[in-house]
């Protein structure tokens, strides 16, 4: 069994602490923060996050990032996605070159657009990375619930890895190679699921979020093919499974803050009213942000956006949505301009 370090105690790096140590592993998690050490080490319990978890005792709790670091065989970062720079700049003080890094954070930075593959390319040059994605809420992965997902990386050898360590009886890993479409699916998904929460708050039915995922996936391929990730692996795990569980599932940050929005809460008090990241709203931005860089055509994106940002009443984008000129429906997702 291979030691695990896990930087980040929130909702999913704990889950993924929990289960990983039920299939026989050696965990360790990491923060900063020492009260938040001290707390977690004396209840054993993300009470905010995972309420009803226990944490195994056999789980190492600690802000010491040296020991851990040289001990690991794998090192999983697993925070807000605004938190993985200045988390793998920490890691970089104390890792040894040549261990596998692998991301769990779904997100792009903010300013830069990089992803977090990117990021870590450049914050851990010696260290080969992967990321993984994938329909994988940290409830279900907590209580060991069926779940599947996709490790992807630049080498084989390095996402082969990743799928030989983490890969058990309740956590099914496939490997990848498309980082960029794992990547842009992880994070722009989240966009999608704010807003199916934001029809669901105007009363939508299920007709229309059924179109809204549909041509969600549709947008996000479309930019993810032009800036040269696969058509095809936005047809899976990371991309439509993805979609799927954040825009349908109340586990969803994502999706509530968007009910909020759809039922009349400014974007900024819906987000702060969650009280935990809620990556789709950065990521909207970036997304938006994207499209008008590279000339792509992403009327959801376009539309959440001005809700988001520009302070547009929800049912006046549904209505323009809706009011756009008659288009194909089988036209080529890497078509780039109207």
């Amino acid at each position: 069994m291979s030691r695990i370090l896990i930087m980040g105690v929130g909702g999913f790096g704990t889950a993924l602490a929990v289960m990983l140590q039920k299939a026989g592993h050696h965990l360790t998690l990491w923060t900063p923060f020492e009260e938040e050490a001290f707390l977690l080490s004396r209840e054993r319990e993300q009470a905010k996050l995972l309420p009803g978890i226990k944490i195994p005792g056999e789980v190492h709790i600690t802000t010491s990032i040296e020991n851990a670091a040289n001990a690991a065989g794998l090192v999983i970062i697993a925070t807000p996605s605004a938190a993985v720079r200045g988390t793998a700049k920490i890691l970089s003080k104390a890792l040894p070159a040549k261990t596998v890094v692998s991301c769990v954070s779904k997100g792009l930075e903010s300013g830069t657009h990089k992803t977090l593959s990117e990021v870590l390319d450049e914050e851990l040059p010696k260290n080969p990375n992967a990321v993984i994605s994938g329909p994988s809420h940290a409830e279900e992965v907590a209580r060991g619930l069926p779940t599947t997902v996709v490790a992807a990386s630049k080498t084989r050898r390095v996402a082969e890895f990743v799928q030989d360590t983490l890969m058990n009886e309740r956590f099914r890993v496939y490997a990848g190679d498309d980082v960029l479409g794992v990547e842009l699916g992880g994070a722009l998904k989240n966009v999608i699921a704010l807003a199916a929460g934001v029809l669901e708050g105007l009363g939508a039915g299920d007709n229309t979020k059924a179109a809204l995922m549909t041509r969600g996936i549709t947008e996000i391929a479309r930019l993810g093919v032009a800036l040269g990730a696969k058509s095809e692996t936005f047809g899976g795990l990371s991309g439509i499974g993805d979609l799927i569980v954040t825009c349908s599932s109340m586990h969803s940050r994502n999706r509530r803050c968007g009910i909020l929005i759809g039922q009349g809460k400014p974007a900024a008090a819906a987000v702060s009213e969650i009280g935990m990241t809620v990556e789709g709203y950065p990521s909207a931005k970036a997304a938006y942000e994207l499209s008008c860089q590279n000339k792509i055509y992403m009327p959801i994106i376009t539309e959440t956006y001005n809700v988001l940002y520009e302070g547009k009443a929800p049912a006046d984008g549904v209505k323009d949505l809706m009011d756009r000129p008659k288009r194909h429906e089988s036209e080529t997702i890497w078509l780039l301009s109207r």
